[in-house]
């Protein structure tokens, strides 16, 4: 019959420590579009981004969102996103682009008649134009007007003047 313990010739006891980490670094996920363009003045508001770890699951609660947007000044900005998990593995930075754009046309408003009637064999000055942008302001200086030349007030006819924003 065979004896469990004390062996006779038994050998010393050697233990093993085994440590199971965890190092698969968790993965943000954006929502939303990227880029994203946004009207200059109008407010941002984040989609956001959620975040997965294969050990602690769903941590969107922890994500460290850095953002500089300023939706009133026209640029391009970005949106950062960070996580780490309780393992303290840190996720691949995740960034969405802003581009804060300005497509509202200046605003060009004639001063004087139109159309203007000149009688033959007399002088035409043109009573020249105002020009307002939404986030410029005043922006008159930087109007051209093309076709003054073209008025030939000893023939009579048609002309056009053409007022244009060279901004």
């Amino acid at each position: 019959m065979k004896q469990d313990f004390p062996f006779q010739n038994s050998s010393t006891v050697v233990t093993r420590t085994v440590n199971v980490v965890d190092t698969t670094v968790p993965v943000i996920t954006l929502l939303g579009d990227d880029p994203v363009t946004l009207e200059v003045g109008t407010t941002y508001n984040d989609a956001g981004a959620t975040a997965n770890d294969n050990y602690d699951g769903n941590i969107t609660t922890s994500i460290a969102r850095m953002d500089s947007v300023n939706s009133n000044t026209v640029g391009t900005y970005t949106v950062t996103y960070n996580v780490s998990d309780s393992s303290g593995n840190q996720a691949v930075e995740v960034t969405r682009a802003v581009n804060v754009v300005d497509t509202t046309a200046p605003v060009i408003n004639l001063l004087g008649e139109n159309p203007v009637t000149v009688s033959v064999n007399t002088t035409y000055e043109d009573a020249s134009a105002t020009a307002i942008d939404n986030i410029d302001g005043d922006i008159t200086e930087d109007i051209v007007v093309t076709g003054l030349n073209s008025v030939d007030t000893n023939t009579p006819g048609v002309y056009t003047i053409k007022i244009i924003m060279c901004n």
